[in-house]
């Protein structure tokens, strides 16, 4: 099939990413995509060579180009459209192709049929979304007048659109041993002697400085590797140019392709992530975790934070450490003891994070369900 995927990029990091992920898993299932983007910047260094082909099946086009009628005038008609994150389509691009469907019909002794419309939502741990998933929103006016659009949930449950995950991935994947975890940390740059390395992409998280200094009075040697930009400045902002304190080592990573970026969350011991994408690929890669969820000042992200991790079925130890992580009310930095923890405790740890993660897998992954649902549809 032929898909259109439109993106509006309001996180650099989050937006584009999960729609390169989508459109990479869709062509790698032997669809073909064209992805939409008003900023494509990332793709420069999330994956490289994603304007120049080097992902057969998926071309990258500016968002502005879907409005050109000399564009236009050459595109065949997709069997799926996606608007995601609530953009909406160019209405030059729904005219343009709602006009040949109009065209096509008066010739034709039914009409042909429609590509599939779907409102592509964020993802969301609550249960209500599982009254949404899937229902069809008639639009109302404009060139497609008399067309339905569908809302599409990624979600924890059986009764929404599931996670995005490569079609390839396993749930009982071996993890990296340490020969090879040597070896991935060697190509960044860091000189890995076996120490516990957690890794770090976050906001501005209150309790920043109670947890490097918990670090840092660990009783064995901790490694940090700081994603850039805001980890970065949050963290430099704290320490300035100390990259040792007590037993902690501090490495600034560089940009990282998705690809690399995946292969350091299964390298490390714990990983503290934010953002959509990055929880996602924190369970897929089975290690503990901590996520950072977008701050909102009326704390709307408590109740998120709090039906996700019940989706996850997590024990009160790692609820409480996520809670305090994100500043919320009634939490402390001792929650934070990450560096402290006993091999036992982050055995436990991990093991909840596997079996969430089984879980996850046998509902099967989003791109399926997404292709299910659209062939029901037309």
């Amino acid at each position: 099939m032929l898909l259109d995927i439109f993106c509006r990029v309001i996180d650099n990091f989050g937006d584009i990413g999960v729609c390169w992920r989508l459109s990479a898993d869709l062509a790698a299932r032997g669809h073909s995509v064209r992805l939409w983007a008003d900023d494509a910047s990332a793709l420069a260094w999330m994956a490289p060579g994603a304007r120049e082909g080097d992902c057969p099946g998926v071309t990258v086009s500016a968002w502005e180009c879907s409005e050109a009628p000399q564009v236009l005038s050459s595109l065949a008609c997709a069997d799926i459209w996606i608007e995601t994150f609530g953009c909406e389509l160019p209405q030059a691009f729904v005219a343009h192709f709602a006009q040949g469907f109009a065209d096509a019909s008066k010739d034709a002794d039914h009409a042909a049929a429609h590509p599939v419309w779907i409102n592509l939502e964020y993802l969301s741990y609550k249960q209500n979304v599982e009254r949404s998933h899937g229902l069809p929103s008639p639009v109302m006016s404009g060139p497609a007048k008399g067309w339905t659009k569908y809302f599409f949930y990624p979600g924890f449950s059986a009764h929404t659109g599931g996670l995005l995950r490569e079609q390839g991935m396993k749930a009982d994947a071996v993890p990296p041993d340490a020969s090879q975890r040597a070896a991935f940390f060697l190509a960044l740059g860091i000189p890995w002697q076996g120490e516990r390395v957690v890794s770090l992409f976050c906001y501005e998280p209150p309790l920043l400085q109670a947890l490097l200094q918990q670090l840092a009075a660990s009783n064995e040697p901790v490694r940090l590797l700081v994603t850039p930009g805001r980890a970065t400045e949050a963290v430099q902002a704290v320490l300035g140019e100390q990259t040792q304190l007590g037993q902690l080592q501090v490495n600034y990573l560089p940009l990282l392709t998705q690809l690399l970026y995946d292969q350091l969350l299964a390298c490390c011991n714990v990983n503290f992530v934010r953002g959509e994408d990055s929880v996602l690929r924190a369970i897929w890669a089975g290690k503990p975790f901590v996520w950072h969820i977008y701050p909102q000042q009326d704390l709307a992200h408590e109740a998120k934070l709090d039906a996700f991790m019940e989706q996850l079925q997590f024990s009160a130890a790692v609820r409480m450490l996520h809670r305090a992580w994100n500043g919320l009310p009634g939490t402390h930095a001792d929650a934070l003891a990450v560096a402290s923890l006993p091999v036992e405790a982050i055995k436990k740890w991990r093991d909840e994070v596997h079996a969430a993660r089984q879980r996850l897998f046998d509902l099967g992954d989003m791109t399926t369900s997404l292709l299910q649902f659209a062939l029901k549809k037309r």
